[in-house]
């Protein structure tokens, strides 16, 4: 017995705790099943009606003393202090009402459980007939599944699901009802492929639909979320629930706002984040469409949180320099280089090769190893690479010139134009290569960056003037910019023509460049490459360089499933990544177990040496197989690969069906096809995932689907994903994994004890070998990869965190301000902290005047104290007078506003009320004006009482959104400023917390200053007319997925080159001496004397 075989004994593994934790529930299940087994229909119906009443009865009690406490925050005698704790008080309760649900939830869950499994068996069995009542004849009239024959309702057991007529043949396992619990306790339910996740989710959804706060169930693509809403909607609506797709509607419209209400919402990833998004830039309440995130269950959950995890979800407009880029300059200095170093490389390799065959395996393997930095995909290479010893010997010469942190590796860069890591994604360029780029230009320095430190320190010594001085740090900091633009426009450009392939990362459809999805082999339409890499492979391939844009709101997906209260998932394949749904969603994945026991029988891979021997026997083991008559479904990692394997099989006129990223919208169809007799099916990774390929009683006998893999990916899951095709139900099947040393994996990241051990063996051309330790040690290879990739997802995941943070803050001010219910406390608030601001700033410079004229300047009032007071009293004591004195003067100011504005509102709500519903009215602080959208009728209702709240509901909006988005701007060029703190040895997230911080807490007092001075100033012009509120005409805005290549330097959204070498400017210091001018004399004072009379507009800084 082995020590592992001793420890799982004695303490037991997590399979056996997790079924023995459940098993006492599936039991309960089990026996009150018979007792809802008797009931009639309606009586099962009625059931719902119970469960919903004993879940408001179980939170009645919270929810009014939830309605009592908003009632007394929204007085406005209360005072600001009671009023804060109020609300502290409603969220506590808030808080109790979900705890208190799910403690219900809980005990009814036996009931409800079998409640679903019982209707499941009733649908099975043939048409139900109940009582019909008012929901009823609404579902009949949409419906042709729900007939109505006079008092009763008739719930046919056949239905339309994508297109298609079903008839209900499932019923509930054991198996199912574990998942269902699994599900509904916020873990990840791994089910095995045709195990019937869809079935089994539809226990935990039934269960919280009835605390009627919304379930969301996600799905990768719409034909998944629609096909699953109209296949298992009749088993709810039998039971009163309300089920919608929002994929089936356009963004904001009235249509999708209410299949957000619907109890019961399915749809995909992609459109819950940009709703989410979307509302967190509507301007009035009505144009929300979520609701508070209640419960989500994720089907395919690795696909959703793990690889679309890596790529934000982006809502983005024009900036108005994003058509400004080098690609197109750059592009064929960039292409002659690297046409040069490839004619250096195949002379490198020439000579490698000769000295190797000559004996001198130093000086051939220096060569060898200098052709590999040089050009790693160089298909020479690779082949060479493939015969014996040469792998051993190329990783030996790697690891000498590795030693000593890579001390000697420049000798093997010296004569290389640029290097390449193909592991880390990452190129290099050399000075050999600056110097080729550089040799027809007349700028020596075209690709050198200034330092910048340097220059500067050089600059302050010399004898010029301040102007003068002034003029060459502006032109410094430019030079700057433009170089740095310059040099990551050639990085991307390297990589384009060096790292990213056409037809294997992306295609080229309808003159655009489209990306693949590595996983499923589908086109990713809207996605982009971030940091600019898509516009250089647009570049390279002669299409639209498209223009960049800029980020008005973004979220990785992470951060937004992370917002729900409960958050379950199901898939067959997440045990290999349980790790990192602990550490990023505190999910726990339990292994479910199979109805039926897997009689697939899944062979151990088999390696050859070269890529040409491989494919040669992945044709000959088609034709074998298809002689048997056995189905085969062949996984390909790429377009280009299912090409190739199409053409093979076309010179042996073996029929077959291709699904690829070019034929994707064939797939259901040819899925459709797949499990018949002798069908061959070429299918890129994951294609097709979420529909069952079937098979006949022919074909089983036959021995089933047999699934062929043309090459190991990098993660281990796609590869159970493909494994789990086969086998589904006790379905007979095999599966059998081709490798050869030239895959992409086995190169990057093999171990070189498999090209030893084949080169010892001395294998002849076409010879294979097939072992348990072969397949161990691929699997250890893919361990790193999955390894390598959780840390770039964790590291994007770490950037986005401070951004969530920001963004958490933000969007709470922007629904206070957009429902007004809580914004009477925020501008509170928001006086005080400007109060407070302006005390603590002057009253530490003692500059008494300076002080004078700040409380004017953003308050509009007098100063309410005297000089002596004000250097005698504390600060608190200080600012609870101006704060005192503000408040009052803006109440006065609000009732006059009221006083104002009444007249022509009553004017207009008694000559033309029929034809105004809203009504827009102008306010401004006299240099800016805003549109402030009121209700027409509750404005006269109120004579003009509501008139205030408008404006602060607007202002706010206004400054709030204006600034969050320069703030997101700000934050791109910071995320790309910190990556050169890595040349300094520095960590760039560190340094990014650091900063983003510092511009945060810059851009809450920039609002509140902002949002108090508009407020204290607003007035209407001398001329007021209102009108009616038209709808607002949308801006241009792009949803998107960025893709983040691998070590990437800098986002896409950018606004402008202004790349800088820190990201926030130094401020100028208070006592700072500046020159200002108004257009007729020049004054030389403090800075602190100074900001006053710049920010008048009269005079501005030299």
């Amino acid at each position: 017995m082995g020590l592992f075989d001793f420890t799982t004994k004695l303490f037991g593994n997590k399979y056996d705790k997790d079924l023995k934790e459940i098993n006492p529930v599936i039991d309960k299940i089990k026996a009150i099943y018979p007792s809802i087994k008797a009931l009639s229909n309606d009586d099962l119906r009625q059931k719902t009606e119970l469960f919903k009443k004993q879940i408001k009865e179980a939170k009645q009690e919270l929810e009014n003393d939830i309605k009592s406490l908003t009632e007394k925050a929204e007085n406005s005698e209360v005072e600001l202090q009671e009023k804060e704790d109020l609300y502290v008080q409603i969220d506590k309760l808030q808080k109790e009402i979900v705890s208190i649900t799910e403690k219900k939830l809980e005990e009814i869950l036996p009931e409800a459980f079998a409640v679903v499994k019982e209707t499941a068996s009733r649908f099975s069995q043939g048409n139900i007939i109940v009582t019909a009542n008012d929901f009823d004849k609404d579902l009949a009239a949409e419906y042709s599944n729900i007939e109505i024959r006079g008092e009763q309702a008739i719930f046919h057991n056949k239905w339309i699901a994508a297109g298609n007529e079903i008839e209900w043949n499932m019923v509930h396992y054991d198996v199912q009802l574990i998942g269902g619990y699994v599900l509904h306790t916020g873990r990840i339910a791994e089910m095995q492929t045709g195990e019937g996740k869809t079935l089994s989710a539809t226990l935990p959804v039934y269960l919280n639909a009835l605390a009627e706060k919304g379930v969301h169930l996600v799905t990768v693509n719409d034909y998944l979320a629609k096909r699953d809403c109209e296949w298992m909607g009749p088993i709810y609506q039998f039971h009163g629930l309300t089920i919608d797709c929002i994929d089936r509607y356009q963004p904001n419209s009235e249509e999708r706002r209410k299949a957000y209400l619907a109890d019961i919402t399915y749809g995909t990833n992609n459109e819950f984040g940009f709703d989410y998004l979307r509302d967190n830039m509507a301007r009035r309440p009505q144009d929300l469409v979520q609701r508070p995130h209640n419960y989500a269950i994720v089907d395919e959950v690795d696909s959703v949180l793990i690889d679309d995890a890596r790529t934000p979800l982006i809502i983005s407009g024009p900036t108005p320099t994003g058509d400004k880029h080098e690609f197109g300059e750059l592009k064929h200095k960039i292409s002659s280089l690297v046409d040069v170093q490839k004619k250096f490389i195949n002379t490198v390799l020439a000579d490698a090769k000769k000295l190797i065959n000559e004996g001198n395996d130093k000086e051939g393997g220096f060569k060898l190893l200098r052709a590999y930095r040089g050009l790693p995909k160089n298909k020479a290479l690779i082949k060479y690479l493939s015969e014996d010893g040469v792998k051993t010997l190329l990783q030996k010469t790697e690891n000498f010139y590795m030693q000593d942190q890579g001390k000697e590796m420049p000798k093997v860069d010296e004569d290389l134009y640029f290097v390449i890591d193909e592991q880390h994604n990452a190129i290099e360029l050399t000075d050999k290569g600056i110097d080729h780029i550089t040799s027809n230009s007349d700028d020596s320095n075209f690709f050198i960056m200034p330092d910048v430190g340097a220059e500067i320190a050089v600059l302050e010594k010399s004898n010029l003037s301040e102007k003068e001085k002034l003029v060459k740090k502006d032109e410094l900091m430019r030079d700057y910019s433009i170089k740095s633009e310059r040099i990551h426009s050639v990085n991307q450009l390297l990589k384009a023509y060096t790292l990213f392939e056409k037809d294997v990362e992306y295609v080229l459809m309808d003159n655009k460049v489209k990306i693949v999805d590595e996983q499923t082999g589908r086109i990713m339409d809207g996605r982009r490459y971030s940091d600019g890499l898509h516009q250089a492979i647009e570049a390279k391939e002669n299409v639209k360089i498209e223009a960049a844009t800029q980020t008005f709101a973004t979220i990785t997906l992470q951060n937004y499933f992370r917002m729900y209260n409960k958050l379950s998932g199901m898939t067959g394949t997440a045990e290999t990544e349980a790790g990192e749904f602990w550490d990023i969603y505190e999910l726990d994945v339990v292994v479910i177990p199979t109805n039926r026991p897997i009689q697939r029988n899944d062979k151990e891979d088999k390696v050859y040496k070269t890529a040409r021997e491989k494919y040669n026997a992945v044709i000959e083991e088609i034709v074998e197989l298809s002689k048997q008559g056995r189905p085969i479904l062949v996984g390909t990692t790429s377009v280009e690969i299912s090409e190739l394997l199409s053409r093979l099989l076309k010179m042996k006129k073996i029929k077959h069906n291709v699904l690829n990223a070019k034929l994707h919208q064939k797939e259901a169809d040819i899925v459709a096809e797949a499990g018949k007799d002798g069908n061959v099916t070429i299918a890129t990774n994951m294609a097709g995932r979420g529909t069952d390929i079937k098979l006949s009683d022919e074909v089983k006998a036959s021995g089933g689907l047999a699934i062929i893999g043309t090459e190991r990916h990098d993660s281990r899951r796609v590869d159970r994903q493909l494994r789990g095709r086969a086998g589904r139900q006790g379905d007979p099947g095999s599966s059998q994994f081709f490798v050869s040393l030239e895959d992409n994996l086995m190169r990057l990241f093999g171990s070189d004890r498999i090209a030893k051990m084949m080169d010892r063996m001395g294998l002849e051309e076409g010879e294979v070998i097939q072992h348990s330790m072969i397949t161990k040690s691929i699997e250890r290879a893919q361990k790193k990869i999955e390894e390598n990739n959780f840390g770039i997802r964790k590291r994007l995941l770490e950037y986005d965190d401070v951004m969530n943070a920001q963004r958490t803050v933000i969007y709470k001010k922007r629904k206070h301000a957009l429902y007004g219910e809580r914004l009477a406390l925020d501008i509170d608030n928001m006086i005080y902290d400007t109060s407070e601001a302006i005390v603590n700033e002057y009253q530490t410079l003692q500059d008494f005047e300076g002080f004078k004229l700040e409380i004017i300047r953003f308050l509009s009032v007098d100063c309410p104290v005297e000089e002596s007071e004000f250097k005698s009293l504390k600060s608190e004591e200080l600012t609870t007078k101006i704060y005192q004195n503000a408040i009052t003067n803006y109440k006065t100011k609000s009732e006059v506003i009221s006083q104002k504005t009444y007249p022509v509102i009553k004017d207009v709500y008694e000559n033309q009320s029929a034809t105004y519903q809203n009504i827009v009215i102008p306010f401004t602080d006299g240099l800016k004006t805003l549109q402030v959208v009121t209700n027409l009728k509750e404005a006269f209702e109120s004579e003009g009482g509501n008139i205030p709240l408008s404006i602060e509901k607007g202002v706010s909006l206004a400054i709030i959104d204006e600034s969050w988005k320069e703030n997101l701007r700000e934050l791109d060029d910071l995320k790309q400023s910190v990556q050169n703190a890595t040349y300094e040895q520095k960590d760039p997230l560190l340094i990014y917390k650091f900063e983003s911080f510092n511009l945060f807490k810059q851009m809450i007092e920039k609002i509140n200053k902002d949002i108090v001075s508009f407020l204290m100033k607003a007035n209407l012009p001398e001329q007021t007319s209102v009108q009616q509120e038209k709808q607002q005409r949308q801006q241009k805005l792009e949803t998107s997925r960025e893709i983040d290549n691998l070590n990437s330097k800098r986002k896409v959204n950018k606004v402008s080159n202004n790349t800088r070498p820190i990201s926030v400017e130094k401020e100028t210091g208070r006592n700072e001496k500046v020159k200002i001018t108004d257009g007729s004399e020049i004054k030389e004072i403090k800075w602190k004397k100074a900001k006053p009379l710049v920010d008048s507009g009269k005079w501005r800084r030299i």
